[in-house]
């Protein structure tokens, strides 16, 4: 349903290409942002595909306009993040009229794609594709593929409405209350109940439970859940009440011939450096704007050691959204940074360009006066390999990760992976003695985390050692192509029983 910007578009692309390669006929429907070109643009995002997008551009100019973006043939779609300002208002602030309006125009792609007359519908995310499936493809199998965001909402919204129950009302009512200020934060509120409540802006969660139950029902219409960790397939099963039998864990996969680490000499790393951060900065403060962040070709002196040597770097690549914790990485570098026996500094890759969850992480960096920390913005997945080339340690302290398809590119790459013992990364990052590929840390824990960027910098042997670790596991079991064999056994099982 969404433009490609995410990691859902990444598994889409690389998944149908796998597909193609396996003899399966791929019809690929996408949101689409922007002019052929750029990264947004459907037809060039999933170059050499067979792909009917539906363009959202219209609908981004009359909201920059002051108009309805949610109005139109092609409505801006929803989004299951809450973000202030966002032309994509999370999904829980759609009213009944508005939610129709996605799913109609969705039914006329289907349409025009030749829906009707596919063996099986594979259907990334739960979202109002489903209704528009459920209404002109009745027949045909579905297949839905979480990805964790959509899980993430559904547990907001759980959670605003045990609330809401703990103070005798409902999710509706609680929202109008507060449009109110008259907010009731009695006793009857836990602590965290009330730092859920000052975290969410409850009038964006008014039709929460209205869609919670749409969720619910598209997903019990499907005929298999797939779900991207272990992690996600227990979160799907509470929050959805589907049973076991439904779900089927895949992982994400990796384009190991693409993401293989590339033999950089000294001056091939810096002047790559120089043209992310010097020659063509993309990194963006709070006014949303790429190349708002710029530095000079001194500040590259920071990448080599006093003989010129490159120093090791440590690597951040993703979206700012809450669950990332890319202040907290901030926070930890800028502790860790005086205990290096040599000054790493900090890449910190991506942020899609004016999008972010509370604090920005280059307004923390600038407020802690943090040196080696660096912003490189968002850019093309054709220049990840190299930027993960350039770098020796992957750090991502996510809670909660759904998956993590970075993680796997880093490490197919040869980098050791930082992050926490939560999520999906737990299903391929360890520390077992013997073949530990990366360092876990608890949630939230700044020390711990300071801590082991420390032990990963500092500790040239077991860094090492967990690098090569961490490439050959990724490239042994996480290739696309057998997980499209996966695939390709469950969407001729589906079409086989349709047919039977």
């Amino acid at each position: 349903m969404f433009y490609p910007r995410g990691g859902s578009a990444q598994v889409a692309r690389y998944l149908s290409h796998a597909l193609v390669d396996a003899g399966w006929d791929v019809v690929l429907v996408s949101g689409s942002l922007g002019s052929p070109g750029e990264e947004t643009h459907a037809a060039t995002f999933f170059e050499g595909l067979h792909v009917e997008a539906v363009d959202f551009t219209p609908a981004l100019e009359r909201f920059r306009c002051g108009a309805d973006q949610l109005a139109g043939p092609v409505p801006f779609h929803g989004s299951f993040e809450d973000r202030e300002g966002a032309p994509d208002p999370v999904f829980a602030a759609l009213d009944p009229e508005q939610a129709e309006a996605q799913v109609s125009a969705w039914e006329g792609m289907f349409e025009r794609a030749g829906f009707r007359h596919v063996d099986v519908l594979h259907l990334h995310h739960l979202t109002p594709l489903h209704d528009a499936a459920a209404r002109r493809c009745p027949e045909r199998p579905v297949v839905t593929h979480l990805h964790g965001t959509e899980l993430k909402m559904l547990d907001r919204i759980n959670c605003l409405d045990a609330v809401a129950h703990a103070l005798d009302t409902s999710l509706a009512r609680l929202a109008a209350i507060a449009d109110a200020d008259e907010l009731p934060l009695d006793r009857r509120l836990t602590g965290a109940d009330r730092e859920l409540l000052r975290q969410t802006t409850l009038s964006r969660y008014r039709y929460g439970n209205a869609w919670a139950t749409r969720l619910e029902l598209s997903a019990r219409r499907s005929r298999r859940i797939v779900c991207i960790s272990p992690h996600d397939a227990s979160d799907a099963a509470r929050l959805l009440g589907v049973p076991d039998d439904l779900i089927e864990v895949m992982p994400n996969g990796v384009d190991i011939d693409v993401f293989n680490r590339a033999a950089l000499r000294r001056d091939e790393r810096l002047r790559l450096l120089r043209h992310w951060l010097v020659d063509d900065p993309l990194g963006w403060d709070e006014s949303g704007r790429p190349g708002s962040i710029r530095y000079s070709a001194k500040a590259l002196d920071a990448f080599a050691g006093s003989g010129g040597e490159p120093l090791p770097m440590l690597l951040y690549v993703g979206r700012f959204l809450d669950f990332k914790r890319v202040p907290l990485l901030v926070r930890a570098y800028a502790r860790a940074r005086p205990r290096f026996k040599s000054p790493a500094p900090l890449l910190i890759w991506g942020g899609f360009p004016g999008e972010w969850e509370g604090e920005h992480p280059y307004t923390v960096a600038r407020d802690l006066a943090a040196e080696g920390v660096f912003f490189s913005g968002w850019r093309g997945h054709d220049e990840l390999p190299l930027g993960l080339s350039c770098a020796d340690v992957f750090v991502a302290p996510a809670v909660g990760e759904p998956f993590g398809l970075v993680f796997l590119e880093a490490m197919s790459c040869g980098l050791p992976v930082i992050t926490t013992t939560t999520g999906g990364p737990l299903s391929f990052v360890n520390t077992v003695a013997g073949r530990p590929n990366g360092w876990l840390v608890p949630p939230d824990d700044v020390d711990a985390l300071a801590d082991a960027l420390v032990e990963a910098i500092n500790d040239d042997a077991t860094r090492n050692e967990r690098a090569q670790n961490a490439s050959q596991h990724i490239r042994n079991a996480y290739s696309w192509r057998a997980l499209a064999e996966r695939f390709d056994a469950l969407y001729t099982h589906l079409r086989d029983r349709t047919t039977a």
